[in-house]
């Protein structure tokens, strides 16, 4: 039997709360481990996790020397979760579009979650959660086969 049976990946694309999000996973009972956005796709393969967690990122997904995965890691049948950075380049690796915001958005906000699916499901008091955010940039069109959740945050600092 393995010992880590359940676990789950962290790929770094150079966010500051890469480690917290580990923690926060672990804080679950399942096990995860952080890995550098750098790493293959045979070693990521190799480590069988039951999902990915993309972090974000200070990057851009347009920008000549941004960090990226192999866009074969898309289909392999693993649950992804793209967060800012991350869930922009999974926009940008299926066919999606990502656009500039109008302004930076930057600190705490409030999260409501109004689609209670698996993945969100007892998240929050009240259908409402704090969050951390901090990108310039937002998904502009959804790639082919994609939902859209309803979740709304209110506005936080704006620069």
């Amino acid at each position: 039997m393995e010992l880590w049976h359940d676990r789950i990946l962290v790929l770094d694309f150079g966010s500051q709360y890469t480690q917290l999000i580990a923690r926060r996973i672990r804080e679950a009972q399942v096990y995860s481990q952080i890995f550098p956005c750098t790493v293959s796709l045979a070693t990521i393969l190799a480590y069988r996790p039951q999902g990915i967690v993309l972090s974000g990122g200070p990057s851009s997904v347009y920008e000549k020397k941004a960090p990226m995965v192999a866009k074969e890691l898309l289909d392999q049948h693993i649950p992804i979760l793209g967060i800012c950075y991350g869930m922009q380049l999974v926009t940008h690796l299926s066919g999606g579009e990502v656009g500039k915001s109008t302004h930076r958005e930057y600190g705490r906000a409030d999260l409501t979650i109004d689609d209670e699916r698996d993945l969100f499901k007892g998240v929050g008091t009240d259908k409402k959660t704090a969050v951390w955010m901090s990108h310039g940039e937002r998904i502009e069109r959804m790639p082919p086969g994609f939902d859209r959740l309803h979740i709304r945050a209110t506005r936080p600092l704006q620069r």
